[in-house]
């Protein structure tokens, strides 16, 4: 038997205002219904959105993620989208900050210099926009420097739409290495770290963040 039409009407709507996942029980609490009922809603929506029902493939899908269930755009077309999230005027981060979440992303957990080592400039100011939106976090202490060590968060990959690491394209490769010796890193970062004119950064509201070199 089909779930109706109009439990399926109020799961979307739900689902179209919610800004992370949500999980079964509160869609139930929310439409006083039975869990059973709104996870066989759930399921027919999946399919509906793959058009296994016999409509039209959709450019979103509904994933469940370890936290909840959210509509996400479709995987292949995750280029036109990075496009227009990234060139256009709905860019929430600077790709300066973008470059740097790449990095962290695929070489976790890692230390301010060694991201300043990949980049070849100074990343303070992007981390700490990254930190303030919760992106990425605090993880211990690296070793040999007792530099902070930075990883991405469980609200990174809801907002990727993905479950695990593993499911991060496979970019990681093209990335070059990071230098494991505590003496370069910690010269490398003074070099970056070296004073310069102040430049305000948009980003993190920091008027005294040094500039990014072309």
């Amino acid at each position: 038997m089909s779930t109706s039409h109009e439990l399926l009407a109020q799961l979307e709507a739900v689902l179209m205002v919610v800004d992370e996942p949500v999980t079964v029980t509160e869609l139930a609490t929310a439409l006083e219904l039975d869990e059973s009922d709104v996870a066989e809603g759930l399921q027919e929506l999946v399919k509906d959105y793959r058009g296994e029902t016999g409509s039209r493939t959709r450019g979103f899908v509904l994933r469940e993620t370890g936290s909840g269930w959210r509509i996400y755009s479709a995987p292949e077309h995750d280029q036109i989208v990075g496009k227009f999230v990234t060139a256009g005027r709905m860019a929430r981060l600077s790709q300066a900050a973008l470059e740097t979440l790449a990095v962290i992303a695929y070489r976790q957990p890692v230390t301010r210099g060694q991201i300043a080592m990949i980049r070849g400039v100074n990343v303070d100011g992007v981390v700490r926009t990254l930190l303030a939106r919760d992106l990425i976090t605090e993880t211990g202490f690296d070793g040999p420097t007792g530099a902070t060590l930075y990883k991405t968060t469980r609200y990174f990959m809801e907002r990727m739409g993905i479950e695990s690491l593993d499911d991060l394209p496979l970019l990681a490769p093209a990335l070059p290495p990071i230098e494991e010796s505590a003496e370069l890193e910690e010269l490398v970062s003074h070099q970056i770290s070296r004073p310069r004119e102040p430049v305000a950064d948009p980003l993190s509201n920091d008027p005294g963040q040094a500039p990014e070199q072309p």
